[in-house]
């Protein structure tokens, strides 16, 4: 009995110490995990039981207990700093806080969905049967089944390759089909920047022209152009780290307004001579556009209407925070197909099936690599322009998210290439899949 009671005090010590250097952080816990738990089951129809034994075992995440009815999730850490998501057709779930107000709505997107008789990618139908005589089929399979071997590890959930617009390969993890949303986390930033240059391509706005929101006309922030905040050279102070109480974990589990928090920053260099990459920036791009209209309900629906339906999409749907901004940085869910749409989107220097959406020179905007990133980032987008996939050639440029999520665009195979799941580099080796799957594409 003396031996039980030691024992359970000792683990009642070890659990109070762990509580206390971990309570400032008990708010984001709880929040990533309603937060994931909700999305993940009401835009994906997945079990709660299966967020909970994979997306949501992390490090610390995994002490939340969540509840959820479908529509809402309520996460605490033993009972504590309980948070609470809440979803909504058409706008899926936001993170709410102590201000929330269910009196006001939000408007819902106004969608137009693609209805026609053609074959991916240029409607939802069953693509052709179509054989390349420059692909090994065989060994294109091989490199697909590799990245699913020891998935413990891997955790590689879905695989697609695209070859001059048809689809050669895809496998999917169990439980996970070519119907199934994938949160794409940051590559949803990707998608932020093609907004701008469809606006661009419009005529619409000058890359190069200031920003000037309130308050920046009085000091150096005023020298800050939408090419600054694109490519994460605008010189404002901020803080992307996920392991403490940070700028981005702040604005991601605090901000009722996710638009504003980089914004409010001061400048701690003048624009291009520091580069540092931060989810603020593209939320503040997200607060701009909206700017851009006269109504709420116009900026809901733009993203749909200028580019995600209008090259079909269907699947895709952002997320909005509290007041109704899109969270331009990390919250735009997609299935597979529809992710490599957008990477064909690209790979067809912004031409969809005869449609101009933006010009040729917009894809070489985000995929030049900025001054200071080492060539590893363009307009939104990541690079190989220093090599760091040795194996791959150095034109590939990619929408890159959290765990790796990854929309590969590569010119000169002229292939698209996405990957979803749990896990990046080490543990799933992205230039050891790419030489595997690039291996089987013989350039004719």
């Amino acid at each position: 009995m003396k031996i039980f009671k030691r024992i359970l005090l000792i683990s009642f010590v070890i659990l109070a110490v762990a509580v206390y250097f971990n309570f400032p952080k008990l708010n984001f816990i709880s929040g990533y995990a309603s937060k994931n738990m909700a999305s993940t089951v009401f835009l994906t129809n997945r079990s709660a039981e299966s967020v909970e034994l994979n997306d949501n075992d992390v490090p610390l995440i995994n002490l939340a207990e969540v509840e959820t009815d479908g529509k809402s999730a309520t996460a605490s850490v033993f009972g504590l700093m309980a948070r609470k998501a809440i979803c909504n057709e058409g706008l899926g779930c936001t993170l709410v806080n102590k201000d929330y107000d269910p009196n006001i709505k939000i408007p819902v997107p106004q969608r137009v969905k693609n209805e026609n008789d053609l074959a991916f990618p240029y409607g939802d139908k069953e693509p052709k049967d179509t054989v390349f005589p420059n692909v090994d089929y065989d060994q294109l399979q091989k490199a697909m089944d590799q990245a699913f071997t020891n998935n413990e590890v891997q955790k590689t959930r879905t695989v697609l390759v695209a070859h001059k617009n048809h689809i050669i390969g895809e496998k999917y993890l169990e439980g996970f089909t070519k119907d199934t949303p994938i949160l794409g986390w940051s590559m949803t930033k990707s998608v932020l920047a093609t907004l701008y240059g469809i606006l661009e391509y419009e005529g619409k706005i000058d890359l190069n022209e200031p920003v000037l929101l309130e308050g920046w006309e009085k000091d150096d922030r005023k020298k800050i152009t939408l090419n600054h905040l694109l490519r994460m050279q605008s010189g404002l102070e901020w803080e992307e780290d996920y392991t403490s109480i940070s700028d981005v974990t702040r604005m991601f589990f605090m901000d009722a307004d996710m638009t504003k928090a980089q914004g409010e920053k001061k400048a701690i260099a003048a624009p291009t001579e520091v580069w540092n990459y931060s989810s603020g920036t593209s939320n503040l791009l997200s607060g701009i556009l909206r700017k851009r209209f006269k109504t709420h309900q116009e900026y809901i629906n733009y993203p749909y209407q200028a580019l995600i339906d209008k090259i079909g999409m269907s699947s895709m749907l952002m997320e909005t925070d509290m007041k109704g901004n899109f969270v331009g940085s990390s919250y735009a869910w997609a299935n597979t197909r529809d992710w490599a749409k957008f990477g064909l989107l690209y790979l067809n220097k912004g031409n969809w099936n005869g449609e101009q959406l933006f010009g040729p020179s917009w894809v070489s905007y985000v995929s030049e690599p900025t001054i200071l990133s080492d060539g590893t980032y363009g307009g939104h987008f990541w690079l190989n322009a220093n090599g760091k996939y040795p194996d791959v050639p150095r034109d590939l440029y990619s929408a890159n998210g959290y765990q790796g999520q990854r929309v590969f665009i590569i010119p000169s195979k002229d292939v698209v290439v996405v990957r979803t799941g749990l896990a990046e580099d080490p543990d799933f080796d992205i230039n050891l899949f790419l030489k595997n799957v690039l291996a089987a594409i013989k350039n004719k």
